[in-house]
């Protein structure tokens, strides 16, 4: 079986930690290099359900895309970051996180978002090598390409501005990108898909004639769960890989 620093190595060559962002906390955040591991657990976020789950299966490691913590100031039961560190470490579980270094990395959650919703040629355009630019093979009109997002991104609805174009050239920014918005403007685009948008930035964009799609943080990121089990499970045949059973968390009235 392979140990947790050899998984952490692995994975550091897909999506090396140097390349987080400066307010990120990534790599290995709970448990030792040493404990051999034969089931990984994998999840967007490390929430309670998802270490029960873990804990459960007999996974020895949960690998997620958002960080456990990213200022830590106590390992108690009554702080819930503090207990979910306890429970991994009482259950003999490690927790590998790889968050904006994964966004930025090649064939990470920008390029699967791009993938998802069948964009070519997508390209880094954001000065962090974050967000994607890429095309579809033929313009589509708005009301086609959200029902594509919706229904390729499992979203349970989708909040947009129409900008009044169809859509070809698409930039998308997995989770919070909305601050992004006047520099995806300026690369030319007719759509930009992201998550957490605020009010503001709607308005900007229907100024900008640009279409924006808000498609959930959730639903824009998972996309890359499945590509880190692939991942693992080319490097490490033997292990045993599962998807953890959580969801959007946020639920829509209609």
């Amino acid at each position: 079986m392979p140990t947790v620093g050899e998984i952490f190595d692995f994975l550091n060559t897909k999506a090396p930690v140097e390349t987080k962002l400066d307010f990120d906390n990534v790599g290995l955040l709970v448990g030792s290099r040493d404990w051999s591991v034969g089931s990984v657990m994998l999840a967007l976020e490390i929430t309670g359900e998802v270490v029960a789950e873990a804990k459960a299966w007999g996974a020895g490691l949960v690998m997620s895309h958002h960080p456990l913590f990213f200022d830590l100031k106590t390992v108690s039961s009554e702080a819930p970051q503090g207990k979910k560190a306890m429970d991994l470490l009482t259950g003999h579980m490690a927790a590998i996180c790889m968050h904006t270094n994964l966004d930025a990395a090649d064939g990470g959650v920008n390029d699967a978002l791009a993938a998802a919703l069948g964009l070519g040629d997508a390209r880094p355009y954001e000065l962090e090598h974050i967000c994607r630019l890429g095309s579809l093979p033929e313009a589509l009109p708005l009301p086609d390409f959200l029902r594509r997002t919706k229904e390729r991104l499992g979203c349970a609805g989708l909040r947009y501005v129409d900008g009044g174009r169809p859509v070809c050239l698409v930039a998308v920014g997995g989770g919070s990108c909305g601050s992004m918005l006047e520099e995806t403007a300026r690369t030319g685009c007719d759509t930009f898909v992201t998550a957490d948008v605020k009010h503001d930035q709607f308005l900007r964009a229907r100024e900008l004639g640009l279409n924006l799609i808000d498609a959930g943080h959730f639903n824009t990121e998972n996309v890359v769960i499945p590509v880190l089990r692939d991942w693992l499970a080319d490097e490490f045949p033997d292990l045993r890989l599962r998807i953890a059973a959580h969801g959007q968390p946020e639920k829509y009235y209609v």
